[in-house]
């Protein structure tokens, strides 16, 4: 009797031991569970695939605010940082979103990162995503919000710049009208009335070309250009101004090479840099011009005298009407536009204008584009004649 007692009670507690360690089991695979849902959340069907596809940054948060799922453009605005939300501000609009139940939009400057000064402007969208997450979509419109500074700014400059030949012309008119019998200041009044017009006309150009050229990304009617007639043409155009300054125009060798492009885009281009070089260099001084070929590139280098560029300057010569020195470029009759039609005008082309200046030392500039490439019609010369001769530039060959 004590026999079957005690093999009755080895089974009762090896049944209560076995519902315990089944209990410890399903205990553990609860907690392993509820973890992983932790660690990998499941969001609504299709969110990753949208995410995806949306051009815009998108990111998806949970109920303590750790982002669960981010776009790359979320990542590359530095929107998320170490699986949260990087910007405080856009805690806030997910803490009221969840509060309220009603999603909202904002436009916000936000810091890109911590490590600098660079900003982004982005519209954020707030909402609900079921009835656990937010979702978080930011439109970056640095870009859009940068082109409509510039358009206000070309306005507002456009204005300023118009108002002083305009008004100046019609001080002279008044002039002329009140000295009729006067002969000499008839002269004197009508010469200052032509050089506004003058300059006016300019200036219309000017913004007329400039605004072709942002008009068109590329070259519509590109065909193959001689560069040497270009930089002779170029010359040609500037040899009055910079004889009546004493100025030699000192260019290179003929590079026989070409370019695929628009002649008459490329002689202003060119006769533009040049134009400057002669206006800011002293009277009787040298402006060099030289042309080269390296490794499938076509370099065209104005070198000048003049005073130079600050380095802090350098970056903002090509800004439509950015001058160094207003004074100095009102006086030599500059618009304040013919370093940005160079720019344009040699992006248009698939190259790049480059500076090289030190206060005091004069400046060069450099236009580089892509060779054109096939037979030429002439044949090509020695690799000597692919760099500007010594007597093309003022101060020796300068770095680009």
């Amino acid at each position: 009797m004590d026999s079957t007692w005690l093999v009755l009670l080895s089974l009762a507690l090896g049944l209560v031991v076995g519902a315990g360690f089944v209990w410890l089991l399903y205990s553990a695979a609860s907690r392993s569970h509820r973890a992983t849902e932790i660690v990998n959340p499941t969001v609504p069907d299709g969110v990753d695939q949208v995410l995806e596809a949306l051009p815009t940054a998108g990111i998806v948060v949970d109920p303590s605010n750790n982002v669960v799922r981010a776009s790359a453009g979320a990542y590359s605005l530095g929107l998320v940082w170490n699986a949260a939300l990087s910007q405080p501000r856009l805690v806030e609009l997910v803490d009221e979103v969840r509060r309220t139940g009603e999603p909202v939009a904002e436009d916000l400057e936000l810091a890109r990162s911590s490590l600098g000064d660079a900003t982004v402007q982005l519209t954020v969208r707030v909402a609900r995503l079921g009835s656990r997450y937010i979702l978080l979509l930011a439109d970056d419109r640095t870009e859009a919000v940068r082109l409509e500074q510039v358009r206000r700014d070309f306005v507002a400059n456009i204005s300023h710049e118009l108002k002083t030949p305009i008004g100046a012309i019609s001080v002279l008119a008044e002039a002329l009208a009140s000295a009729p019998d006067d002969g000499e200041q008839v002269r004197h009044f009508a010469a200052r009335l032509t050089g506004e017009a003058a300059r006016l006309g300019r200036l219309t150009q000017d913004i007329i070309d400039l605004s072709k050229l942002q008009a068109a990304e590329i070259v519509p009617h590109a065909e193959r250009v001689s560069i040497d007639d270009v930089v002779a043409a170029a010359i040609d155009q500037n040899r009055v101004l910079a004889d009546s300054r004493g100025i030699e125009l000192a260019s290179g060798k003929r590079s026989r090479a070409a370019v695929f492009g628009d002649e008459n885009v490329l002689t202003t281009a060119v006769h533009n840099l040049i134009s400057n070089a002669v206006r800011y260099s002293p009277e009787n001084t040298r402006v060099g011009i030289g042309t080269r070929l390296n490794d499938g590139v076509v370099e065209i280098s104005v070198t000048d005298q003049g005073p130079g560029i600050p380095p802090e300057d350098q970056d903002r010569v090509f800004e439509r009407f950015y001058r160094v020195d207003q004074a100095r470029s009102r006086a030599t009759g500059g618009t304040g536009l013919g370093l940005s039609i160079v720019k344009h005008a040699v992006q248009n082309h698939g190259g790049e204008v480059r500076v090289w200046s030190q206060p005091g030392r004069g400046s060069t500039f450099t236009i580089r584009l892509p060779e054109a490439e096939g037979p030429t019609s002439e044949p090509q010369a020695p690799d000597e004649s692919d760099r500007p001769s010594e007597t093309a530039m003022t101060q020796g060959e300068r770095p680009i």
